[in-house]
């Protein structure tokens, strides 16, 4: 069945008009490809051309430009905050690290300091740690991890690496209680390193110092002096660091001189302390010296018995 032709386009009409319409569209397409060909305007037209249509174009882009250009920033601003949030949790987890490692480095630094004070002195000393502390205004007191079970009996010593803590005056089984040399009810008698002055430093109400009440208006006493101690009472061994002179200045009553003293060792920062097992040597003349001489049973009966001198050799006097 053959189609039927489209009777209302005129450029494929049937008359001769149709005809020469599209011979003549034709020519004019040949004639304009030539000569863009060899001359090359029409790229002018059509760059005139792209100039007004292109803004249409990029108008009619704008939304979906717009939509990509917000997802992009979204999706870049929750991986930056996850990001974010990954290194904010890495830098306190290093800082942590961190401080951890300070602490452990601090805390081997002091048990060197100890372990080179044990080797120093040769003593029989004994490792605790401090598990309580207690620094009231009228009790300074400190707990250990050691106690009966462990050998350690009421008036020991303690010690740390820089000097003399205080002294042991409860030993329960597993635990002991230390009262320190800054406690109000403490004394220690103590010696001045540089002049040999001796005297007695007690405790203070402060809790951070030491106190010596009674030095003579005439002795040299300066700030900076260095306090042993000086092994009178037999509890503390002499020669130990006690702590330094702060300030000296003249009783209320003008009678004496006050110093104030600074303890030599960490009172408030100690972990680990030493406890010393050897005490010092009692106070009083020495013991009288053991008889020389041969047994009893080997001495003759009597004097006649001893055998007689013999004469001396000549020229040798008597």
């Amino acid at each position: 069945m053959a189609h039927a032709r489209d009777e209302s386009s005129p450029l494929f009409a049937g008359n001769a008009a149709g005809t020469l319409r599209l011979i003549f569209y034709l020519a004019l397409a040949v004639v304009l490809m030539v000569l863009d060909q060899r001359n090359g305007w029409m790229w002018r037209v059509r760059d005139a051309a792209a100039a007004v249509v292109e803004p249409v174009y990029r108008l009619a882009g704008l939304p979906v430009a717009g939509m990509r250009t917000l997802s992009v920033a979204f999706g870049d601003r929750q991986h930056l905050t996850e990001q974010n949030q990954r290194l904010r949790e890495d830098l306190l987890l290093a800082n942590a690290k961190l401080n951890r490692m300070a602490a452990v480095a601090q805390q081997n630094q002091h048990l060197k300091e100890l372990l080179d004070t044990r080797h120093s002195l040769e003593l029989n000393v004994q490792l605790a740690r401090v598990i309580g502390v207690d620094l009231g205004a009228y009790s300074h007191r400190l707990m250990l991890n050691v106690g009966a079970r462990d050998g350690v009996k009421p008036g020991q010593p303690v010690i740390d690496a820089h000097g003399v803590m205080g002294q042991v005056i409860e030993s329960l089984p597993t635990t002991s209680v230390v009262m320190l040399v800054t406690d109000p009810a403490h004394a220690i008698p103590v010696v001045v390193e540089r002049t040999g002055l001796r005297t007695v430093a007690y405790g203070s109400r402060g809790g951070d110092q030491l106190v010596l009440p009674t030095i003579p208006l005439a002795a040299d006493v300066q700030r900076g002096d260095q306090l042993l101690t000086s092994g009178l009472g037999g509890r503390f061994p002499p020669g130990f660091p006690v702590g330094r002179v702060t300030e000296v200045a003249p009783a209320a009553t003008g009678m004496f001189l006050v110093a104030q003293v600074q303890p030599a060792a960490d009172i408030g920062r100690s972990e680990d302390v030493l406890l010393l097992h050897d005490q010092a040597e009692p106070d009083g003349p020495p013991a009288p010296a053991k008889p020389m001489g041969p047994p009893s049973e080997l001495a003759p009966a009597n004097a006649a018995d001893a055998p007689a001198t013999p004469p001396a050799a000549p020229g040798v006097s008597r």
